[in-house]
């Protein structure tokens, strides 16, 4: 009977172990970010100037996120005859570690962009995703807040 009472006790040690790992595995998933979110607007603090753009007038922008990439894609809606600013592309890798999100830029339209880390503080409230970080790429002389804020595209 002693035996019996080992072999539960720890049968029930050992289970209570896995559902403490699985706890805290799932601690580490992070925030819900993979998807496709339409940016709505950003705000921009430069050299003591705040810019605020609202993006569902003047462009349309999306970024797709999976596990392990990200990808944006903006066009402008006011059909400019300059190609240059009609149309942007990017991505790379990211890692997210809590509300810490970093963006490792490899593929970009601008290529003075690509090679860097942006790191962020992602908050996630309902289907609204806010991104807050520092963006520095001295090539190409800026060094910037940014704020942007996104909603998710359902299918």
């Amino acid at each position: 009977m002693k035996l019996k009472t080992v072999v539960a006790f720890l049968m029930l040690l050992l289970c209570g172990c896995y559902a403490k790992d699985q706890s805290s595995n799932s601690s580490k998933k992070n925030l819900p970010i993979a998807g496709t979110w339409k940016l709505i607007s950003a705000t921009t603090v430069e050299r003591g100037d705040t810019t605020f753009t609202d993006y569902t007038k003047t462009a349309s922008f999306i970024k797709i996120i999976n596990d392990t990439h990200f990808a944006f894609l903006t066009h402008s809606l006011e059909k400019g005859k300059d190609s240059a600013t009609n149309f942007d592309a990017g991505g790379g890798s990211y890692s997210l570690v809590d509300s810490n999100y970093t963006e490792h830029l490899e593929y970009c339209k601008e290529p003075e962009w690509e090679g860097h880390d942006f790191a962020f503080v992602i908050t996630i409230r309902n289907d609204t995703l806010t991104q807050k970080g520092i963006e520095k790429v001295d090539k190409a002389g800026v060094n910037r807040l940014n704020i942007e804020r996104y909603v998710r595209l359902k299918k």
